[in-house]
This record gives structure tokens, sequence and C-alpha cells, in this order.
């Protein structure tokens, strides 16, 4: 598949059609604002929250895979509770949820496959402020942005300020 750079953007959802969204996270803690969204597309709708938050895999050792470089046991209960806690805020406010942890190099790559593997129709995530291009592509953070620009389903970035 070629990809152009002059492809459109999907636009954002209409929250009455989202059946089932995508609350995805590179690492960072979900915000309240990000689990207020959802609920927003879903609960009228009776829809499924699919909660996902990667794991850093921190790379290889000569080319092998490493155990060291695996994310720690705190890393790990870190992510595990975050997942709890969004699940639980979602349920708290009548959504259906569900999720779990990922461990990869390439957060970007697992979110998408994720989302089309659950027949999501749009994935929600919490970022930072936009980075100039050469800074972002060296930033785990700016995550989000790259799912954007690679998403051919709607992605809301909320940032601390609101959506952006």
């Amino acid at each position: 598949m070629i990809r152009t750079l002059f492809r459109r953007s999907p636009q954002a959802c209409d929250p009455q059609v989202a059946q089932r969204v995508l609350i995805a996270s590179e690492g960072r803690r979900f915000s309240a604002d990000v689990i207020e969204t959802a609920v927003r597309m879903l609960r009228d709708g009776g829809g499924q929250a699919r909660v996902l938050t990667i794991a850093r895999l921190w790379g290889t050792s000569f080319g092998l895979p490493n155990p060291g470089l695996r994310p720690s046991k705190s890393e790990m209960a870190e992510q595990q509770d975050n997942v709890h806690w969004a699940i639980g805020e979602l349920e708290k406010a009548g959504v259906d949820a569900d999720g779990h942890i990922v461990t990869t190099r390439n957060p970007g790559k697992s979110i998408l496959n994720e989302a089309r593997r659950q027949n999501c129709r749009a994935i929600i995530m919490g970022t930072d402020p936009k980075r100039p291009w050469l800074i972002r592509s060296m930033m785990w953070s700016q995550e989000p942005y790259r799912v954007l620009a690679r998403a051919h389903i709607p992605v809301h970035l909320i940032g601390p300020s609101g959506p952006i």
C-alpha cells in the first residue's frame, strides 16, 4: 500500500455513531478528560470501550531479545493500575469496558493494529503539546501524533487544556 503525503485526515466521528472506541496510551496515565470524552461518545449509544496501554520494550542486545530490556515489575504494575483505573471510571459512568497492556517497541503500530482487530470506530488518546517535526520524531511522548498521521479512523487527541 502506497501512502501519499496529501491524504486527508479522517473526520472526527459523530458521538452518536461510535459504537466501539479504543482509549489508548503510549504509557502515560489516562486523564479524566480522555475518559470523559469516551463516556460522551459511548453513553447514549450503548457502545463499548477498549482500554490499551503500552509498556515500553527498551530494545535488543546484539540483535537478540534480552530479558533485562523488558519492562520492570514496577513499570508493569504502574500500567496495570492505569488500565484498572480507566476501566473502573468507565464502568462507573455506565460504559462497558475492557482492556489490556501490550509490550512493544512500536506503540503506534500496536495501537493501530488493536483498533483494527477490535473493529473500533475511533481512537482517543491523551497527548502533550505538539513539538517541531525533528524533535517530535525522537520523543516517545509524541506518539499520539504519529498515530494520528497513520490512522484510517478518527483520532481524538486530548491535551492538557482540552481537545487538540
